[in-house]
């Protein structure tokens, strides 16, 4: 006899099995991923200390740059150390409130890393179009409300998902062969209809993400008409490595990220493991990246690293 001894409201842990059909390689998948999260959690606390400490960065620019590297901790502390613990330690259980935190986290820190590189890309944008003018349009009541959009937005795109998946009946084995929560894996042990669940996972954030791709592909185009319509050779190099970190930083976002939702819905050829290393990669690769590619390619960011970590002040 079947027992329906789980509710849409409190059932039991998940299991979280890793990445399937690897399993034997899981020790050495996860020295990697250790490596990555310190250096994402080094990389980006040190960003936070230089901008946060040096009055110099505290323009626009680096407060989103502020902004990305918190998001990439949330998301680095929300789903690399449950990953590698899975990899070391074998299958973890976690319990439905916890897997609802991480997923809601999860996505939310994408939503907002999406949001945040669409910000980052405007900035640019007028302080390469219109230098001039710069402090005029970015005012800190702008560059606030800016702020308040991007949080606001995630958050609304994101909460839906908590209840779209508390409202479903779990009455299956709740195991997840993946390292983390996410809305589309959860809902899939369901004994239900998932519909509302898939074409709102699938078409709400698949479409804002790629709003932003096209309004940051959109200023990208003005950016690059404005650096090749400047003077002097040695401007467009200037203006081009100030884009540069951030064009480094919206591949590797995007790449893998698109990847992984668009496999979900498309990709039924493509092998389980491959889809799950692959989702993995984006939770850890980016947040451990993007403060050393800021770091090498921003001179300011540069600087004062040299400063703070490799050259003694004068007593």
């Amino acid at each position: 006899m079947t027992t329906f001894n789980l509710s849409s409201f409190n059932p039991g842990p998940f299991i979280l099995l890793g990445i399937p059909g690897l399993e034997q390689f899981h020790v050495w998948i996860g020295i990697p991923f250790f490596m990555f999260y310190i250096v994402a959690l080094a990389g980006n606390s040190v960003l936070l200390y230089l901008i946060s400490m040096e009055r110099s960065l505290h323009e626009p620019m680096f407060f989103f740059l502020s902004m990305l590297a918190t998001t990439d901790l949330i998301l680095s502390n929300t789903c690399v150390p449950k990953t590698f613990s899975i990899f070391w330690l074998g299958p973890q259980e976690i319990s439905f409130p916890g897997c609802l935190t991480q997923m809601f986290f999860l996505h939310y820190s994408f939503a907002m890393d999406s949001a945040i590189l669409l910000a980052m890309a405007f900035d640019r944008y007028v302080a390469i179009c219109f230098p001039l003018r710069y402090t005029t349009i970015l005012t800190s009541k702008i560059v606030t409300k800016i702020v308040m959009g991007i949080v606001s937005r995630s958050f609304c795109i994101i909460f839906p998902c908590v209840f779209l998946l508390k409202r479903l009946p779990f009455c299956r084995t709740l195991i997840i062969p993946h390292t983390y929560c996410e809305h589309i894996g959860i809902a899939r042990l369901a004994c239900a209809d998932i519909s509302i669940n898939i074409w709102y996972g699938f078409a709400v954030p698949v479409l804002t993400i790629t709003s932003d791709l096209i309004l940051i592909g959109i200023s990208y185009t003005l950016i690059l008409h404005a650096i090749f319509n400047l003077p002097s050779w040695d401007a467009r190099q200037k203006a081009l490595n100030t884009c540069g970190s951030h064009v480094c930083v919206i591949l590797i976002f995007y790449t893998p990220a698109m990847f992984s939702v668009l496999t979900h819905r498309f990709g039924h050829d493509i092998p389980h493991s491959f889809h799950i290393l692959i989702a993995n990669l984006y939770v850890a690769i980016p947040p451990a990246l993007n403060p050393i590619i800021y770091g090498v390619k921003t001179k300011q960011i540069r600087e004062k690293i040299i400063l703070h970590f490799f050259l003694k002040r004068p007593q």
